[in-house]
């Protein structure tokens, strides 16, 4: 399959600009953004983006704050499964950086075993957190697309999503959401207006990052639907559970064996 990384982008930019089209929308969701723990809400709503894509081009209206707020919950969740592991390595490697000076006199081995240790443990760490993002950017997806939350650690089935979108191509689609996060990050460290404007910008960057991963997983699940073709899926009828294109009569899902 070939990824239109440009094509995706204009899509899922065209998508997110309609949030304007509704300031109500907009601002609520600008302000549960900065509450905690209220602000699951917030990725519940991403989830929804997520869900409704290819079949929405508008994004959804914001209601039943109990259901986004689950969603956002299970998103949380599975981020911080995917992401212990890293974090216990890194943080051990920082504790054993810092061990040296807690153990008295200085000696070449007390003080240089634990920092090579640590450096070690924190560079493994670093190194297995990108290696886990990579998979767990579809598998957010694939948990949402499927409303299953166990899918999000079929880690076979995610690998055989990421195979058809390419792995050299989704490393790339990564890579350019990564910088795009980067960009709204340094928002925040315009003086005096910079935080102002990183919380008004970060729900927008969330819902464009949401629209945009949501068609590539479309793209390699549904291959007939592409980010270009976007505009026309009105026509065309896909699968509420795994987000395979199916014929428009169907009752069942021919992939996944869901009701419609």
């Amino acid at each position: 399959m070939f990824l239109d990384l440009g094509q995706n982008i204009n899509s899922s930019t065209d998508y997110t600009r309609r949030l304007f089209d509704d300031f109500g929308r907009l601002a609520i969701l600008i302000i549960l953004h900065i509450i905690p723990i209220v602000n699951l809400i917030i990725y519940g709503f991403m989830a929804r983006v997520i869900k409704e894509t290819p079949e929405s081009n508008t994004p959804p209206k914001l209601e039943k704050y109990g259901e986004f707020w689950i969603d956002g919950l299970k998103i949380s969740v599975v981020a911080i499964i995917y992401m212990i592991i890293p974090a216990v390595l890194i943080a051990a490697g920082a504790v054993t950086l810092f061990a040296p000076y807690m153990a008295g006199p200085y000696s070449p081995v007390v003080w240089l075993v634990p920092l090579g240790f640590g450096v070690v443990l924190m560079a493994v760490g670093i190194i297995l957190a990108f290696a886990v993002a990579i998979i767990m950017a579809m598998a957010i997806v694939h948990l949402v697309k499927t409303g299953s939350f166990g899918k999000a650690f079929a880690v076979g089935e995610i690998v055989n999503i990421i195979g058809k979108i390419g792995w050299g191509q989704y490393v790339i689609w990564l890579i350019v959401m990564f910088i795009f996060a980067i960009i709204v990050g340094a928002i925040g460290a315009v003086p005096v207006i910079g935080w102002l404007i990183s919380i008004i910008v970060s729900p927008i960057f969330g819902v464009f990052v949401s629209r945009s991963a949501a068609l590539v997983y479309t793209d390699a699940v549904a291959p007939g639907t592409t980010s270009a073709a976007v505009a026309t899926t009105s026509e065309k009828k896909f699968c509420m559970s795994c987000g395979a294109q199916i014929p428009a009569g169907a009752t069942f899902c021919p992939v996944c064996g869901k009701s419609q």
